[in-house]
């Protein structure tokens, strides 16, 4: 009944700076007069002389308000009083009281007499400091009730007892905008469990499904710096299961003046739970081979090259150009690199790699030490569509560039294959398959060129690629659509491809198909599913799942191997060597420049057929162009 009075009377707006420094100064005058009254063992203080009196006064008075104004201990608004607010006015207080004590000991040394009693300095310091100190937690305190009383907060779980548990914790207890009350904490420490931080209970894991149900749980926080994927995926799927939403505390280096703030805690995403813990790779190898080296980047603009240009731009590179026929996504490339203020000198060109006299302009004039080739056409139904396309691209276009590189002396030509070029069975795939197997016989006729290739899966987060759009069908209320309820494929992120090409840069000899542990693949079917379950939606309530039929020339399991191949180890535990069966580059370059002039002449179906010729494993599914594969038979 008392607090419901008391919350009757306290005002919604904040309490001012100047009326909290006039009561910071009134504390003062208080407890400089009853440190006084103890002095004089409360008898009547008029026995001191009323000259000592003014002295001890104004001398106490003027070193705190002085600090006051200096540390401006009166500006922090009373209701969202912290731990480091307390700590400020304790040590500004305690530097008051120094500066009263080194001013006594100078006045005993010239005058022979203190200004203030040490004891008078000694108690007004405690009590001064006691109760300035508690008017603020008792408002903080009032306000919070107040909110409690006023809200219907949600029941928030936070995974993690350590030290960022609670800075997460405070940051919550904070922000009275939002409707949540901590419950407690989680962890994997059994040294913890059972015990309290902050008066909170810290509980096991083991016990979460429990919890979860008997706590009304809403929300769960990630506040544990370096969870292992595995761990985080674990925890989102139990989460899901009990509809309870999940989120993530930001890597320290991304909070705002070094402080975490509640707007900075966000909702877990999808490319969180895919993602794999980081591989430890040597930069340093990295550095040495790019060190005042000329660098060229194909596709520079897209999101493998792009992020390729962000990694390379943090050596200490000679220079670096930059290719793409993309001018908008160039554009934007280009003003984060100005941002960014760095040293490197870059310049960027909007070219297409299949003009052969525009990209010869740009090896002459730069000669390259370094290429990595990025650009590629690599959607497999439009390439299904468009064999014309893919040849051009894919085929053309990076061997205008291999020819280029052997005619320019260039050291290494690092080309970005896919998995789909394994037992290719679309357009796209064989295409990037004809490409790898050119430069590599072109590297094996001129070995003072190291043509390196590397092969990923599915990029989390690239530019068309099936997160974006699985995640544009959810906004839009759906239908999401699915090909197939079997599908699976394999994932990586963005960082972590462009880390393994840049490793497999400075490791090859040349002639090598690096290929990457991908992990297990991931069903499409239970990836959408888990979409829709952290956007807060119920699957077949709320949004659908379509099932549309695999696509031409899709496959329904990707692979990182042909049957016909088998790998060697490298010095890094999940990179390896793809052993591929060599060729003649005579042939294969006869080959490939009759499928190059076709382009002018030969309709779809010619141009699949020459290209099934180069790549006998080439065998189309959910394609018109299964009809050649018939007639081959």
């Amino acid at each position: 009944m008392k607090n419901k009075i008391i919350r009757k009377f306290i005002p919604n707006q904040p309490v001012s700076a100047g009326w909290v420094l006039m009561l910071d100064i009134i504390i003062v005058f208080i407890a400089t007069f009853i440190a006084l009254l103890s002095r004089m063992n409360f008898r009547n203080p008029a026995t001191f002389y009323t000259s000592q009196m003014i002295t001890i006064f104004a001398t106490v008075l003027s070193v705190r308000v002085i600090l006051f104004f200096t540390f401006r201990t009166y500006t922090s608004l009373l209701r969202y009083t912290s731990t480091k607010d307390v700590l400020k006015l304790f040590y500004v207080n305690l530097l008051g009281t120094v500066i009263i004590a080194i001013a006594n000991i100078i006045c005993s040394i010239c005058i022979h007499r203190y200004i203030v009693p040490f004891s008078i300095v000694g108690l007004e310091f405690i009590i001064t400091t006691f109760l300035q100190i508690f008017y603020r937690l008792f408002v903080q305190a009032i306000y919070s009730d107040k909110n409690k009383q006023l809200k219907i907060r949600k029941n928030i779980l936070i995974y993690g007892a350590g030290e960022l548990g609670l800075i997460t914790l405070n940051s919550l207890n904070r922000d009275n905008t939002h409707k949540y009350s901590v419950t407690g904490f989680v962890d994997d420490d059994p040294k913890k469990i059972g015990k309290t931080m902050e008066q909170l209970p810290i509980y096991s894991v083991e016990t979460l499904n429990e919890i979860f149900d008997s706590k009304n749980i809403a929300f769960m926080v990630i506040a544990i710096e370096k969870l292992s994927s595995a761990k985080r995926a674990v925890m989102a799927d139990l989460c899901m299961e009990h509809n309870v939403k999940i989120l993530m505390v930001p890597p320290i280096e991304r909070w705002i003046n070094g402080e975490l703030s509640f707007k900075q805690i966000k909702k877990i995403r999808i490319e969180d739970l895919l993602g794999r813990d980081p591989i430890q790779m040597s930069n340093s190898h990295v550095q040495k081979d790019l060190i005042d080296k000329t660098i060229l980047i194909t596709g520079a603009a897209g999101s493998i090259g792009s992020e390729i240009v962000r990694q390379i731009i943090k050596y200490n590179v000679k220079q670096l150009v930059l290719v793409d026929n993309a001018e908008s996504p160039m554009y934007f490339l280009e003003l984060e690199l100005l941002n960014s203020h760095t040293d490197n000198p870059y310049i960027t060109y909007i070219g297409d790699i299949c003009q052969k006299n525009y990209m010869e302009h740009i090896f002459s004039t730069y000669h390259p030490d370094i290429v990595y080739h990025a650009a590629a056409s690599k959607h497999v139904p439009l390439m299904e569509k468009n064999p014309y396309q893919a040849v051009k691209v894919n085929i053309a276009g990076t061997k205008n560039l291999a020819d280029l590189s052997i005619k320019y002396h260039v050291q290494k030509f690092i080309m970005i294959s896919t998995d789909k070029a394994v037992n290719p069975t679309s357009v796209m795939g064989a295409s990037k398959r004809i490409a790898e197997i050119y430069v590599q016989s072109l590297g094996k006729a001129h070995p003072q060129c190291k043509f390196i290739t590397t092969r990923f899966g599915n990029v989390l987060g690239s530019n068309g690629s099936l997160i974006p759009i699985l995640k544009q069908q959810i906004e839009q209320g759906g239908p999401v659509t699915i090909t197939h309820p079997e599908v699976t494929r394999f994932f990586m992120t963005i960082p972590e491809a462009c880390e393994l090409v840049l490793q497999a840069g400075c490791m090859g000899d040349g002639g090598e198909i690096y290929i990457f542990d991908m992990g297990k693949s991931i069903k499409i079917y239970d990836l959408a599913k888990k979409m829709i379950s952290l956007s807060g939606l119920e699957l077949g309530k709320d949004i659908q799942i379509v099932f549309t039929g695999l696509r031409p020339g899709e496959k329904l399991y990707e692979e990182l191997l042909a049957n016909e191949e088998n790998t060697t180890s490298t010095q890094y535990d999940k990179i390896r060597i793809a052993k591929v069966r060599t060729y003649d580059f005579d042939t294969i370059c006869q080959k490939t420049d009759l499928l190059i002039a076709s382009l002018d002449h030969a309709d779809d179906m010619e141009l699949v057929k020459q290209m099934k010729q180069l790549v006998p494993e080439f065998k189309s599914q959910n394609s018109k162009y299964m009809c050649i594969d018939e007639e081959n038979q």
